[in-house]
């Protein structure tokens, strides 16, 4: 089983739910009631966490690597520099200075928040996803993807629980929280069809027996999906086509902006502790 597979799977699984994460972080303080924005606040620690337990396996595998199998990892200039001088890698290096083109996370979780309703919809259409991913994962031959599936499993099944009682309560409310709602929906469902869209680093993982064949996942999904969006008395979403690109390095510009943010003290200070 290669090295280089592993690790770019491992990322890829890890920059989904840093991104997710990042965007959730920026509800904190700004909740239309305290009580979800605790909540908000609780889901993207989780998502973080997730994002750091992967980081750190992927952190792990790049430092064990031969010289001549990292020589060549990453676009961005500041990591690579900093892999070829033989430093330790950690996570926060993987996180903080990559650039955009060097992220796998699917296109989903990198749309903009907008209002609550948007972003029910954004986290109702990834955690359902990310429940059927991570029930899948565990049976990897990867102890150590197998195991992080499994912890953050449990903490999914609250995620979709709460984004789905969002959608019914919205959907099942006044006439303005279900027209907000069923456009969030729709708005946001042309982006979920990326996320069963097998790219490379997804076949090499499969084939290895580390990853998850995520187009068999499809017809769960949908059925899922369909379950909560009926209960809501909403229409299901429905899309000429699909956006695809975040799983290649073909991004939107709103993960410019993410990054810009989220990076900004680490690249501006180097090296910093607190």
């Amino acid at each position: 089983m290669s090295s280089i597979t592993t690790l770019k799977y491992t990322l890829q699984l890890a920059d989904n739910v840093l991104i997710m994460g990042q965007r959730l972080a920026a509800w904190c303080g700004k909740g239309p009631v305290l009580e979800q924005d605790i909540a908000l606040t609780n889901i993207s620690l989780d998502q973080i966490g997730q994002a750091r337990s992967l980081y750190q396996y992927a952190a792990l595998i790049i430092n064990n690597m031969p010289a001549a199998d990292k020589a060549h990892l990453f676009n961005a200039p500041l990591l690579q520099e900093k892999i070829n001088n033989q430093h330790t890698i950690t996570e926060d290096d993987l996180a903080y200075l990559r650039d955009a083109w060097d992220f796998r996370n699917c296109l989903l979780v990198e749309q903009e928040n907008g209002d609550w309703a948007y972003t029910v919809a954004r986290s109702f259409f990834f955690d359902r996803f990310q429940y059927l991913l991570y029930a899948a994962l565990q049976k990897s031959m990867d102890s150590t993807l197998a195991a992080i599936a499994e912890k953050s499993l449990k903490e999914v099944q609250y995620h979709i629980k709460w984004a789905s009682e969002w959608v019914i309560r919205l959907g099942d409310g006044t006439a303005i929280s279900k027209e907000k709602m069923q456009q969030a929906l729709q708005a946001r469902w042309e982006y979920t069809g990326e996320l069963f869209a097998m790219n490379a680093i997804e076949q090499a993982a499969m084939q290895a027996n580390i990853g998850v064949d995520v187009s068999s996942l499809q017809q769960a999904y949908q059925q899922q999906i369909e379950a909560i969006v009926n209960e809501a008395s909403l229409q299901m979403p429905t899309a000429a086509w699909m956006q695809t690109g975040g799983k290649n390095g073909v991004h939107t510009e709103h993960l410019g902006y993410i990054l810009a943010e989220m990076q900004y003290l680490q690249r501006a200070y180097p090296n910093m502790e607190w």
